[in-house]
């Protein structure tokens, strides 16, 4: 049976399949058509059809899109059932979205199709305008996810967004009216858990979130005596690693904690005022936020984790915080907080040809190398799947003020047995202010397509504030995308977003 549906614009349409003759044995009869739009209330371009066939079916869908079938949105369900409850994702706002659901069956014949459309309402005005270039090439599948903080007023609550390779905002959470969300400060961003969903933690509540992509809250996880800030990240075993903030101290953002998925007891602390130099001020003279941790990693390599400290450069540290190493530059390191010799912790840099770069000027940061240069105010750290490390070098104050202004993709790789590293690529220099981020922003490799997205967040460079999604050939460096999202009025007068994800739509 092939029928046209035409759903008006209403939260909940009941329709019921009934046709006037009697069906052969076999044929398909689609009855009571439920569709819920946004069934959650706060993902306004999703819907849940239900319905019931006299035949088990397994179920696929596709969402028509506007610029040829590049914009579909696809996704099978499978398993044989007669009930079925399908999510639908990646609506456009403000728009009669055309959703075609395909019935197959236990032969793997499709048995039928039904058309329905679903009226959505219009975008608020506080989201961004995206323009895109694109040129063939392999890119990372799926669209791209924005930690978005641009707003008309205020800088609560944060609202992300995903756009599709057209510039098309295809899914939002909206937060402003939420129950609980509506002062969300979700700091540097969400991103998905393994199970499909989104995860983030709030700085307001310090609680981390896993939300559904319908909307809805699965599960928190809240933690005593410390307030969340920054990074949360699932670990492979499930736990959560994050930046936190020691209530009662002195100090802000310098303490790391390890939450037990399952209890939500915090199972391992670093404090990292032990195991680095509180009294360095080569970058910062703030002795209260002396390391501003924005961004906290883990190798699997040799179960240690990566922290960016913003204004002190990137460390390794065991699960005994002990630092492994430091990258850097040299200048002002002295004693850790329990004594260590953080000197002995530096790495050496090594020109193209791996010999060692001995200039005093280079290691100090006072200058660059025509082969090296170090991070500077970075985001991000990464490792790659070949070992190597990749970060955001937001370039701030670069050589101590003595540079021009850039931001850069930069990926090092480093010799623990010799304590050396080594600069292997980068990207962004060239482009100079236009890219040139001197907060926040993303950078993030994909191997099934080897490309890079360098993502800066916060550019202020021409008439108004705007952030980048820059994907790039990491075998050509030629840019094979580019998106840029202007918002309405930047948060701070700067910000625009605070990092990007690709990701595929349907977990």
């Amino acid at each position: 049976m092939n029928k046209r549906l035409l759903l008006l614009p209403l939260a909940i349409i009941l329709l019921s399949s009934c046709d006037k003759q009697t069906p052969a044995p076999g044929d398909l009869v689609v009855r009571n058509v439920l569709v819920e739009k946004n069934p959650h209330k706060f993902v306004p371009l999703s819907a849940v059809i239900h319905l019931e066939t006299n035949i088990s079916t397994e179920v696929s869908v596709r969402v028509t899109g506007k610029r040829g079938s590049l914009s579909d949105v696809e996704q099978e369900f499978p398993g044989l059932s007669k009930d079925h409850e399908v999510p639908i994702l990646g609506l456009y706002p403000g728009y009669l979205n055309e959703v075609t659901l395909t019935f197959t069956d236990s032969t793997g014949m499709v048995a039928g199709e039904e058309v329905l459309q679903i009226q959505t309402d219009a975008l608020p005005s506080d989201y961004p305008s995206v323009t895109v270039s694109s040129t063939p090439g392999p890119k990372a599948e799926g669209m791209t996810l924005v930690s978005y903080f641009g707003h008309n007023s205020d800088i609560t609550p944060q609202r992300p967004f995903i756009f599709d390779q057209f510039g098309d905002i295809r899914w939002y959470l909206e937060t402003k009216s939420h129950p609980t969300l509506y002062n969300l400060f979700f700091d540097d961003g969400i991103e998905r858990l393994s199970n499909g969903n989104l995860y983030f933690g709030d700085a307001n509540s310090s609680t981390i979130y896993e939300v559904s992509m319908l909307g809805e809250i699965v599960n928190t996880w809240s933690f005593d005596g410390y307030s969340f800030h920054h990074q949360v990240l699932e670990l492979p075993n499930g736990n959560f690693l994050l930046s936190a903030t020691k209530q009662g101290e002195a100090t802000v953002e310098d303490f790391i904690l390890e939450l037990d998925r399952n209890s939500g007891d915090i199972v391992t602390v670093w404090d990292l005022r032990q195991s680095l130099d509180m009294n360095r001020e080569t970058l910062t003279g703030d002795r209260v936020d002396w390391l501003h941790v924005n961004a906290v990693s883990f190798d699997p390599s040799d179960n240690t984790i990566l922290i960016s400290g913003r204004t002190q450069g990137v460390a390794k540290l065991t699960w005994a915080n002990e630092v492994v190493w430091i990258m850097g530059n040299h200048s002002g390191w002295g004693l850790a907080g329990n004594g260590i010799d953080l000197t002995q912790k530096l790495l050496t840099p090594l020109d193209a040809s791996s010999n060692p770069i001995t200039d005093s000027e280079v290691l100090m940061g006072n200058k660059a190398h025509a082969d090296f240069d170090w991070n500077w105010y970075q985001h991000a750290i990464d490792r790659l799947p070949n070992g190597d490390f990749m970060l955001f070098d937001n370039g701030d104050n670069r050589h101590f003020g003595a540079s021009p202004s850039y931001s850069r993709m930069v990926e090092y790789r480093v010799n623990p047995a010799n304590m050396t590293i080594q600069q292997i690529w980068e990207y962004g220099k060239n482009r100079g202010e236009e890219t040139y981020s001197r907060i926040v922003s993303d950078v993030d490799y994909h191997a099934e397509s080897n490309t890079v997205i360098f993502s800066p967040g916060a550019v202020i460079t021409g008439p108004k504030p705007y952030g980048k999604a820059i994907e790039i050939d990491r075998s050509s460096g030629q840019v094979l995308f580019e998106a840029t999202i202007t918002p309405p009025q930047a948060a701070f007068g700067l910000v625009t977003f605070h990092r990007t994800e690709r990701l595929t739509l349907y977990p």
